[in-house]
């Protein structure tokens, strides 16, 4: 017993030991003799916030884009991905120091109430309406309107065949879903209320295409996002053309006299740099060696020659 008793006396005085010589070789401490070693100190990075549309986070375009930015303005970003209404009221409450969006009525609220400045568009892509390649409802290769025409009637008739799955989610997406209808003749109130045929999800493009994929469903998704999906998907496009289908983005700067935390200047070198054209021909390129087709249009081409593509100055000079 005695010989267990100081076996652990021995071992204790020996761990005391250790930490008395180490504890005079902990930097900074004011022992004589002791090291002097200090550590740079590492300026934290700015932050700088925005929210941006999920199609853009569901194609990949912002992984793409964000270390780029990162680097050549020494930030870090902060993104939420939304739909654009959620996005804006992210803008309104000061969370975030710029949205990017694809609604052009909700933009131009957003900038006529103050809370939005230097709005330029970026980049195009277009709307298609895709379902199952069996087609119950016959709209393929109608137009968008007369598309919906018939999913509401063959949708009230049998809606254990015909299905639609919308976003129902007050994003771009979804309000261009409004737009179809409204320019269909129909009120949207009344088709939330037509039957079960007619589902909203309140969820972002690629879960949306995932459900109704699930479900033999036809859905309104714009191209890039059903191209990103295609490979988890057994739906096809059936509707593709029509002037009421293209989808353009914009950056907006939140405007610092309405949002006193909101930062401007980066806001503005975010959007500059957008619009740049090393940035523009990045985003005419994304997608093309997956794809074979760029998933985003640059505006700065010029490629956009339906009615309202804003191509113009007043939305591709640089944020003075």
């Amino acid at each position: 017993m005695v010989r267990k008793i100081n076996y652990y006396l021995l071992t204790v005085v020996v761990l005391l030991s250790l930490l008395i010589s180490f504890a005079g070789c902990v930097p900074g401490s004011n022992n004589e003799g002791a090291s002097t070693t200090t550590f740079p100190v590492v300026a934290a990075k700015e932050r700088f916030r925005i929210a941006t549309t999920t199609s853009l986070y569901d194609t990949g375009l912002w992984y793409y884009l964000e270390p780029m930015f990162e680097r050549k303005y020494n930030v870090e970003m902060d993104i939420v991905y939304a739909g654009t209404g959620i996005a804006l009221e992210y803008g309104k409450r000061g969370d975030v120091d710029a949205v990017v969006v694809h609604d052009r009525a909700a933009e131009d609220k957003f900038i006529a109430d103050g809370y939005g400045l230097n709005r330029r568009y970026f980049a195009y892509n277009y709307f298609l309406i895709a379902g199952p390649t069996s087609d119950p409802a016959g709209i393929k290769d109608m137009s968008p309107e007369d598309a919906f025409k018939k999913l509401a009637e063959e949708g009230k008739k049998n809606p254990a065949k015909v299905k639609f799955v919308s976003r129902g989610d007050n994003s771009g997406t979804h309000s261009k879903e409004k737009l179809i209808w409204a320019a269909a003749g129909f009120k949207y109130e009344d088709i939330q209320k037509s039957g079960p045929w007619y589902t909203e999800a309140g969820k972002g493009m690629g879960p949306c295409l995932l459900m109704a994929n699930e479900e033999g469903a036809y859905i309104l998704a714009d191209i890039s996002t059903f191209l990103a999906y295609k490979g988890k998907l057994n739906l096809i496009p059936l509707v593709e053309k029509g002037q009421i289908f293209l989808n353009v983005y914009a950056a907006i700067a939140i405007n610092p006299e309405k949002i006193k935390t909101a930062k401007i200047q980066m806001a503005n070198n975010f959007i500059n740099w957008l619009i740049s054209d090393e940035i523009q021909k990045v985003i005419g390129t994304y997608g093309v060696a997956e794809y074979g087709r760029p998933l985003f249009n640059p505006t700065s081409g010029g490629g956009c020659k339906q009615q309202g593509c804003p191509t113009v100055d007043e939305y591709s000079k640089p944020v003075q």
